[in-house]
């Protein structure tokens, strides 16, 4: 009997000191079956970091978010519903049977959730000792396999081990934005992104403009940054392949409390934990300097920051507006003294520098100094060349195409050759070209001088019968044209006609590309090996005249991946032609209206073209040099290169806009119906948001493979635009597209794209976002605003607006098109 209670006795005391463990040890999962309460905390592992509710400063307001779990000072590193507070502590997070992080309210409605696409079979939500809260299938312990983790959805911190960059097979953008307040987590006007185009580079924006810049990265550090160095702190990485670009740093002692802020005034603060002190210590501030600010001096200026006034014109160039840069206004930049010929230009070499801007740069990561100097060389439009890597005596190419954005003297190793013009190299400039030495000018001037007197007798002779020939040519021009005035005009390089007949197969049948109503394309190929496209001008079109002087106005000096390159042109007697790069897989409208090569295209191609497109487009209407509307935006005008990315082409019938200018009018409406905008079809006005109304009808065309002039459905009358409407408004939008298109993962993609599309073609222009808008929703996750009525969304409206138009043809099934040109 006493030997049964004892056995009870120590079955009790057992079960206890388990219940006591249980309950003491901290855990860091919660499974479908388990909740989170306000009050509640789950640990991760080794205690470093804490998940749960908290109030920030003096807010009485509830978030869920993880902070530091060692340390005295409650630091937040990361915060869920930033956008959705809670007024009380009624909060609940769950995990629900299909893998999704919830967080409900009193009343049980959602106000935030993790979004997790992939559907599971075991989910649990783990907090690891990293910082990173990760929804996974249970037992699988490799991150790449994780359904959701915060790390990709980071706010205003930056904590070891996550990236800031960009996942370029999902697209997805791993950036920060500052909270609005110290009491207020929700997004504030300040972002940091890493820009995926040209060569990446950190840019930091104010309310989406540019504010700072980093730099793009050169093999030590970013080239507007101070040096990194190997420290006791941390190590850093820069990751640049096919499938990720990322910034990231690792702690070399995992018990330091390390963190970059990026705080409400746009500094980026270094944060380290000092434990004897019991406070952050502020280890390093960028973007304190004056001379950091983007553009501060303007095209082609140079900062100094030691200097006063700070702004300064590179050597060789002068202030564009000298009165404005005795107000210290440096804005307007800097020219050139002496234009560059292409010919016999040299390069200046400018040391300790932060490299200008680098989004519309060309880069190649095996060329040797030499190489890329060479490359420069070889292209009038190149304006300067640098290594991308400074390590090991540098490697690898950086080619700037425009004028270069936003350069500052700093005590860096970073060299830049600048194109110059051969009068502005001095003896000092090394990288001159076509230098020669005195005795190779010796020997040419006595070459010269003897073989001059033997050819002199031969020229008298010849010199009537050249005088014959021109005076014949003269007599073969076109009524009221001048050759000669026109090339000059046009400033490109030139081929003569033998050059284009060779490459063409003399135009025949078998090169032909396609033809338009300016006349044939051919393909060819030039001596050199390059693949080309020639745009042959009709004989007897005016129009056709009007059309190729306006397209190479406006595209000779752009300079995008996302728009077509012009080569040159070619213009003898009454030939004129315009020679473009070869873009094999020919246009969008051959593979998204086509049940067989629609298939061709998957969605990620879809995304990519989209974004494409909307990249090019903002070039147009902001970055580039002139203002310009292409007016003729359309599925055919968007060409393909090898890996299927998009171009723009067609400038026929593209209008510059002065820098104050938003909107001009016309009495001769140009453009294709279907595409364009309802108030430029009906009043002849037109503005950079009719290019935005044109953009919002590709996206819905590239979503459903269907084109908007001929859709027709069971159950309405209306155009693609109104049945896009029609669902949007009744949640179905995504029965535009055939799931069969579409992976699970893309859906989000699909939706925003239909939802960004609406946008753009609303009815008011005012209510139409600009192209730096659409680019910034296209490349992020935050809530969009609610589209308005759209414009032309039904065929009676396209119909109508075509005839109250004396210009416009007869309508097709695909699209009523008018393109008759006025002069500005």
């Amino acid at each position: 009997m006493r030997f049964r209670r004892d056995c009870i006795s120590v079955l009790l005391f057992c079960s206890t000191l388990l219940l006591i463990v249980e309950v003491a040890t901290p855990f860091d999962t919660i499974n479908t079956t388990l909740s989170i309460r306000d009050g509640d905390t789950i640990v991760s592992a080794g205690g470093t970091y804490e998940l749960g509710f908290f109030s920030p400063g003096k807010s009485k307001n509830r978030y869920l978010g993880i902070w530091y779990g060692k340390i005295s000072v409650q630091t937040a590193v990361w915060v869920a519903n930033r956008e959705s507070p809670l007024n009380d502590s009624s909060g609940v997070v769950r995990l629900t049977n299909q893998g999704l992080l919830v967080l409900v309210n009193r009343s049980g409605s959602i106000i935030w959730s993790s979004n997790t696409s992939t559907p599971a079979r075991n989910p649990v939500a783990q907090l690891l000792d990293s910082g990173n809260l990760v929804v996974k299938e249970e037992g699988d312990n490799n991150l790449e396999n994780s359904l959701w983790q915060s790390f990709e959805h980071s706010g205003n911190t930056l904590i070891p081990g996550m990236k800031i960059g960009r996942n370029r097979v999902t697209g997805m953008d791993w950036s920060l934005a500052a909270w609005k307040s110290v009491d207020d987590p929700s997004r504030g006007n300040i972002t940091g992104i890493l820009v995926p185009y040209g060569y990446p580079e950190l840019v930091e924006l104010e309310d989406s403009k540019v504010k700072y810049r980093s730099g793009p990265w050169n093999g030590l550090g970013f080239s507007g940054m101070p040096p990194l160095k190997p420290n006791p702190i941390y190590t850093y990485e820069f990751v640049f392949n096919e499938k990720e670009i990322f910034y990231r740093e690792q702690l070399v002692n995992s018990s330091m409390h390390w963190r970059i802020v990026l705080a409400q005034n746009g500094d980026i603060q270094q944060l380290l934990w000092i434990e004897k002190t019991q406070s952050w210590f502020l280890y390093e501030t960028e973007n304190i300097n004056n001379c950091a600010r983007y553009k501060l001096c303007g095209a082609n200026g140079i900062c100094r920051i030691n200097n006063s006034p700070v702004c300064d014109c590179l050597n060789g160039f002068v202030p564009k507006v000298p009165r404005d840069w005795e107000r210290t206004d440096w804005s307007s930049g800097c020219i050139r003294k002496t234009a560059l010929n292409c010919s016999g230009d040299g390069f200046r070499k400018v040391s300790g520098v932060k490299l200008p801007e680098t989004r519309q740069s060309w880069f190649n990561k095996s060329m040797s100094l030499q190489e890329c100097r060479n490359m420069c060389l070889k292209n009038c439009s190149c304006t300067a060349y640098a290594n991308m890597d400074i390590r090991n005596g540098g490697s690898g190419c950086l080619l700037w195409f425009n004028d270069l954005i936003d350069i500052l003297f700093q005590d860096e190793k970073d060299t830049i050759f600048i194109r110059m013009a051969a009068s502005e190299l001095g003896n000092g400039d090394s990288e001159k070209v076509n230098t020669k030495s005195n005795a190779k000018k010796r020997i040419v001037v006595s070459t010269v001088l003897s073989t001059g007197l033997v050819f002199l007798g031969l020229a008298l002779v010849l010199l009537l019968h050249v005088w014959r020939k021109q005076q014949q040519k003269k007599r073969n021009l076109p009524s009221g044209s001048n050759n000669k005035d026109m090339k000059e005009e046009l400033e490109l390089p030139f081929f003569n006609m033998d050059e284009m007949a060779s490459a063409t197969n003399n135009f025949s049948d078998a090169n032909k590309l396609g033809e338009g109503g300016f006349g044939p394309v051919y393909k060819g190929n030039l001596a050199d090996g390059r693949e080309i496209a020639v745009k042959r001008l009709s004989k007897n079109s005016r129009q056709g005249l009007d059309e190729f002087k306006n397209e190479v106005k406006h595209i000779v000096k752009l300079q995008h991946r996302n728009l077509v390159r012009l080569l040159g042109c070619c213009i003898e007697r009454d030939e004129k032609m315009l020679v473009y790069e070869f873009l094999p897989n020919k246009s969008l409208d051959f593979y998204i209206f086509d049940e067989t090569h629609s298939l061709l295209l998957d969605w990620r191609q879809r995304y990519n073209i989209i974004n494409g497109i909307a990249r090019g487009l903002l070039y147009l209407h902001q970055d580039s040099r002139l203002r310009i509307i292409h007016r003729d935006l359309k599925t055919s005008n968007i060409l393909l290169d090898y890996e299927m990315n998009p171009k723009i082409s067609d400038f026929g019938l593209a209008r510059s806009f002065g820098e104050n200018e938003t909107e001009a009018s016309t009495n001769k409406v140009a453009g294709t119906y279907g595409y364009i905008s309802p108030e430029y079809a009906n009043y002849g006005l037109y503005s950079l948001k009719s290019d935005v109304f044109s953009f919002g009808v590709l996206v819905l065309e590239i979503v459903s493979g269907y084109r908007n002039r001929g859709f027709s459905h069971p159950d309405h009358h209306l155009n693609l635009i109104g049945h896009a409407w029609i669902l949007f408004k009744q949640g179905r939008s995504l029965e535009l597209v055939g799931e069969s298109k579409v992976e699970t993962p893309y859906l989000s993609e699909v939706l925003r794209s239909i939802h960004v599309g609406l946008l753009c073609v609303q009815e008011n222009t005012e209510d139409r976002p600009n192209m730096s808008y659409v680019v910034l929703m296209l490349g992020n996750e935050d809530e969009l605003p609610q589209p308005k009525q759209p414009g032309f969304f039904t065929e009676r409206d396209l119909i109508e607006a075509c005839y109250s138009s004396s210009q416009c043809k007869p309508p097709s099934a695909n699209e009523c098109s008018i393109s008759l040109l006025e002069a500005r």
